[in-house]
Protein backbone atom coordinates (compact mmCIF):
# COMPACT_ATOMS: atom_id res chain seq x y z
CA UNK A 1 0.00 0.00 0.00
CA UNK A 2 1.28 3.35 -1.09
CA UNK A 3 1.39 5.94 1.64
CA UNK A 4 2.55 9.44 1.67
CA UNK A 5 2.92 10.42 5.75
CA UNK A 6 3.32 13.96 6.52
CA UNK A 7 4.82 15.56 10.08
CA UNK A 8 5.54 18.51 10.97
CA UNK A 9 1.93 20.54 11.37
CA UNK A 10 0.92 22.82 14.49
CA UNK A 11 -0.16 26.12 15.38
CA UNK A 12 2.40 29.07 14.71
CA UNK A 13 2.52 32.65 14.95
CA UNK A 14 2.95 35.28 12.44
CA UNK A 15 6.58 35.95 11.52
CA UNK A 16 7.63 32.27 12.64
CA UNK A 17 8.55 29.43 11.17
CA UNK A 18 7.17 25.42 10.83
CA UNK A 19 9.05 22.80 8.76
CA UNK A 20 6.89 20.09 6.98
CA UNK A 21 8.48 16.80 6.06
CA UNK A 22 6.26 14.14 4.26
CA UNK A 23 7.83 10.41 4.31
CA UNK A 24 6.37 7.97 1.79
CA UNK A 25 6.09 3.94 1.72
CA UNK A 26 4.93 1.33 -0.15
CA UNK A 27 6.90 2.49 -3.31
CA UNK A 28 9.86 5.22 -4.80
CA UNK A 29 9.35 8.05 -6.36
CA UNK A 30 12.77 9.02 -6.64
CA UNK A 31 11.81 9.08 -10.41
CA UNK A 32 8.54 11.55 -9.59
CA UNK A 33 8.15 15.27 -9.15
CA UNK A 34 6.68 15.79 -5.53
CA UNK A 35 5.09 19.02 -4.20
CA UNK A 36 3.08 20.76 -1.49
CA UNK A 37 -0.48 22.24 -1.95
CA UNK A 38 -2.88 23.73 0.75
CA UNK A 39 -6.40 24.56 1.38
CA UNK A 40 -7.29 27.44 2.85
CA UNK A 41 -10.44 27.56 5.10
CA UNK A 42 -13.56 27.78 2.55
CA UNK A 43 -11.43 27.93 -0.29
CA UNK A 44 -10.29 25.89 -3.18
CA UNK A 45 -7.09 23.78 -3.20
CA UNK A 46 -3.89 25.83 -4.49
CA UNK A 47 -0.34 24.96 -5.29
CA UNK A 48 2.14 26.07 -3.15
CA UNK A 49 5.74 24.06 -3.97
CA UNK A 50 6.94 21.71 -6.69
CA UNK A 51 10.37 19.83 -7.33
CA UNK A 52 11.73 18.06 -9.81
CA UNK A 53 12.44 13.84 -9.79
CA UNK A 54 16.27 14.99 -8.76
CA UNK A 55 15.80 18.09 -6.83
CA UNK A 56 17.76 20.62 -9.83
CA UNK A 57 14.27 22.46 -10.45
CA UNK A 58 11.85 23.69 -8.48
CA UNK A 59 9.02 25.86 -8.61
CA UNK A 60 6.65 28.08 -6.05
CA UNK A 61 3.69 30.22 -5.64
CA UNK A 62 4.11 33.78 -5.67
CA UNK A 63 3.28 33.87 -2.12
CA UNK A 64 5.84 31.72 -0.99
CA UNK A 65 8.88 32.78 -3.33
CA UNK A 66 11.49 33.25 -0.91
CA UNK A 67 9.69 32.32 2.37
CA UNK A 68 8.56 28.84 1.41
CA UNK A 69 11.76 26.76 0.28
CA UNK A 70 11.25 23.01 -0.94
CA UNK A 71 13.74 19.89 -1.04
CA UNK A 72 13.95 15.73 -1.32
CA UNK A 73 16.10 13.31 -0.44
CA UNK A 74 15.73 10.84 -2.20
CA UNK A 75 17.67 7.94 -0.35
CA UNK A 76 14.71 8.56 2.65
CA UNK A 77 11.91 9.13 -0.16
CA UNK A 78 11.17 12.05 2.06
CA UNK A 79 10.11 15.40 0.43
CA UNK A 80 10.24 18.43 2.80
CA UNK A 81 8.98 22.33 2.65
CA UNK A 82 10.17 24.66 5.22
CA UNK A 83 8.00 27.76 5.75
CA UNK A 84 9.55 30.82 7.05
CA UNK A 85 8.18 34.32 8.11
CA UNK A 86 4.48 32.83 8.25
CA UNK A 87 1.35 35.09 7.74
CA UNK A 88 -1.97 34.56 8.58
CA UNK A 89 -2.98 34.36 5.22
CA UNK A 90 -0.95 31.06 5.30
CA UNK A 91 -2.89 29.33 7.52
CA UNK A 92 -4.59 26.08 5.83
CA UNK A 93 -4.48 22.47 5.43
CA UNK A 94 -1.49 21.71 3.82
CA UNK A 95 -0.54 18.50 1.56
CA UNK A 96 1.95 16.50 -0.10
CA UNK A 97 1.72 14.86 -3.41
CA UNK A 98 3.69 12.94 -5.62
CA UNK A 99 3.12 13.53 -9.50
CA UNK A 100 2.89 11.14 -12.37
CA UNK A 101 6.01 12.84 -14.39
CA UNK A 102 9.29 13.66 -13.34
CA UNK A 103 9.71 16.62 -14.67
CA UNK A 104 7.65 19.81 -13.51
CA UNK A 105 5.29 19.80 -16.88
CA UNK A 106 1.69 21.26 -15.26
CA UNK A 107 3.32 21.36 -12.14
CA UNK A 108 0.33 23.32 -10.45
CA UNK A 109 -2.42 21.39 -11.33
CA UNK A 110 -3.31 18.99 -8.67
CA UNK A 111 -5.08 16.67 -10.94
CA UNK A 112 -1.89 14.98 -12.53
CA UNK A 113 -0.32 14.53 -8.63
CA UNK A 114 -1.68 10.88 -8.62
CA UNK A 115 -0.73 10.39 -4.57
CA UNK A 116 -1.32 12.77 -1.59
CA UNK A 117 -0.71 12.51 1.98
CA UNK A 118 -3.07 12.98 4.40
CA UNK A 119 -2.75 16.59 5.08
CA UNK A 120 -1.93 18.57 8.40
CA UNK A 121 -3.30 22.01 9.47
CA UNK A 122 -1.11 25.23 9.66
CA UNK A 123 -3.40 27.97 11.63
CA UNK A 124 -0.84 31.15 12.15
CA UNK A 125 -1.78 33.17 14.69
CA UNK A 126 -1.32 37.15 14.08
Amino acid sequence: QVQLVESGGGLVQAGGSLGFSCAASGRTFSNKARGWFRQPPGKEREFVAAINWDGSNTKTTDSGKDRFPISRDNAKNTLYLQMNSLKPEDSAAYYCAASVYSGLASYSRGPLYEYWGQGNQVPVSS
